[in-house]
């Protein structure tokens, strides 16, 4: 990156105008020292991104001159450069903490690169320093009430040692930063700290997640993949919602806590990997054990140190402090000036009661619906059950394609109208279902419809429907049906077509009921029509 500030350290003016002119060529700002002391006093008001240093100088020479930039400065990467070097005084330079090391006379072509790639390395470091930083403000714990006291010295207890933790709280209390916290504290806190979700990941891809897999395993492993407990090796694995692995998953982790031993999905091969695993659930670990749910062994494999993480509305004293910490936080993240809560808003979230937050797992924020209790084993109930499903079913059609749900609907209606065609068969005048005993006359009334169209033809002979008056037609009351729902649904409206009426002008009489009682249901079935 141009513009970058480079010290060039060395006691003969030849090699600082020399390195001054290529350097600045190539766009970078260069100052030079002629001693020790001068360029420590330089290094002390202004931090270089990358220093040239000679060691054979008189007075403070080259080597303790690094000793002392590395004292003051120790984020600026040094290269030496000297023309009587020795591989002994090379490597008692590197071990000081010089980036590289380059004979005199001094090629241009080996400069430039080391100079690429001594500058490339600061910046890393400078992420990473910023990287880590940002992470810490991430994972403090914030609070000084009593219960943040007591999980800050259950803290300080378990993390210098190797006894793996069981933490217990409810969803949204903190769990991840307190296994955070744990790494950070104890011995392992320069290796790698690997989460992982076990309730987000799916029941059949799970192993593989934690143990990998070798290639051809399954169908989609192209290639071999290594599990987070090979990944987390030396470091820290944070089993997160351990409570919703399965059983077989659980058996497969005992065995790696025991042994220490992990084997990848297809593979044969053990590997040995030395993990410390924390662990989290929201459960009553204790009361899902009795439900069979998990595995007892398990179970006290990670309770060796028990921490309970407090909820909110156990820690109300903290509320103020979290808010000021989250606004400094996010005001910094948006180029905003932090801001201060109001009165009235600071009396709402301590007034608030904090309820557990029951989300979904994968870090979502949406209440779970409630479950619904078991429907009972039935027929009855299975039917409904399925008339329920296909109703829902519907609806969401209806909302994604309402065009094809209005036509579905004109399509169901006209199957179920009558036939406009159909002549019309006059009402007899000396039928009244008043007198006629209570089912019959029930069935003849029900059976009837409100006939609104009658047909016409136009000058081309395509018959048409139009408006009329409203006729009352009696049909054939099939014997045994009481429910007027059922008759009408098994005629469906239209006339008949057998010997019963409908073409030549005249109703069909209603049948008397059987002697004998109401039929079975195969007996009141409408009668198949005849073909025509």
């Amino acid at each position: 990156m141009s513009g970058e500030h480079i010290l060039v350290i060395d006691d003969e003016p030849a090699i600082q105008g020399t390195l001054r002119a290529v350097l600045e060529d190539e766009g970078y700002r260069v100052s030079t020292a002629g001693g020790g002391e001068e360029a420590v006093r330089l290094v002390t008001d202004e931090t270089p991104d990358l220093v040239f240093l000679d060691i054979w100088m008189p007075g403070m020479d080259g080597l303790e001159t690094l000793a002392e930039l590395r004292r003051v400065r120790p984020e600026a990467p040094v290269i030496m450069i000297s023309g009587h070097g020795t591989i002994e005084t090379a490597v008692k330079a590197t071990r000081l903490g010089a980036y590289d090391f380059i004979e005199k006379p001094l090629s241009l072509e080996k400069t430039l690169v080391s100079v690429a790639r001594a500058l490339e390395h600061g910046r890393l470091e400078r992420e990473n320093a910023n990287l880590k930083a940002r992470l810490n403000v991430r994972t403090e714990i914030i609070g000084d009430s009593e219960p943040m006291r007591a999980l800050r010295e259950a803290i300080a207890t378990a993390a210098p040692t190797s006894g793996r933790v069981l933490i217990h709280g409810e969803n949204g209390s903190g769990k991840e930063l307190v296994a955070r916290a744990i790494h950070a504290l104890s011995g392992r806190r320069e290796a790698s700290f690997v989460e992982v979700n076990c309730a987000a990941i799916p029941e059949e891809l799970i192993e593989s997640e934690l143990f990998g897999h070798e290639r051809g395993a399954f169908t989609g492993a192209v290639a071999r993949r290594r599990g987070k407990f090979e990944t987390a090796d030396g470091g820290t694995l944070f089993l997160d919602e351990i409570g919703d692995m399965s059983l077989k998953t659980q058996a497969k982790v005992l065995r790696a806590l025991e042994e220490q031993v992990v084997e990848r999905v297809g593979g044969r091969e053990p590997i040995k990997v030395d993990v410390r695993v924390i662990a989290a659930s929201n459960r009553d670990l204790a009361a899902f054990i009795a439900q069979g749910g998990f595995r007892e062994d398990l179970f006290y494999r990670l309770n060796v140190i028990p921490i309970e993480v407090p909820p909110m509305r156990q820690r109300r004293d903290d509320i103020p402090t979290l808010i000021d910490h989250f606004i400094a936080v996010f005001s910094a993240e948006n180029g905003k000036r932090p801001k201060r809560m109001s009165a009235e808003a600071l009396a709402y979230f301590l007034a608030y009661d904090w309820p557990p937050r029951d989300h979904d797992h994968g870090r979502g924020h949406r209440a779970r619906r409630p479950a619904r209790s078991p429907a009972p084993q039935g027929h009855r109930h299975r039917r409904r059950g399925t008339a329920l499903a296909q109703g829902r079913t519907r609806r969401v059609r209806a909302r994604l394609h309402p065009g094809r749900a209005a036509r579905q609907r004109v399509e169901h209606d006209a199957h179920r109208r009558p036939p406009r065609d159909r002549a019309l068969a006059p009402v007899p005048q000396d039928q009244d279902v008043r007198h006629q005993p209570a089912e019959v006359a029930a069935d003849s009334f029900v059976g009837s419809q409100l006939l609104s169209t009658e047909t016409s033809t136009d000058s081309n002979g395509v018959g048409s429907a139009r408006d009329a008056r409203v006729q009352l037609r009696p049909r054939v009351v099939l014997p045994g049906l009481r429910h007027a729902h059922a008759a009408l649904a098994r005629h469906g409206g239209g006339a008949r077509r057998d010997g019963g009426g409908g073409h030549d002008g005249h109703a069909a009489q209603p049948r008397a009921p059987p002697a004998g009682g109401p039929r079975s249901r195969s007996a009141t079935r409408r009668p198949r029509r005849r073909a025509r």
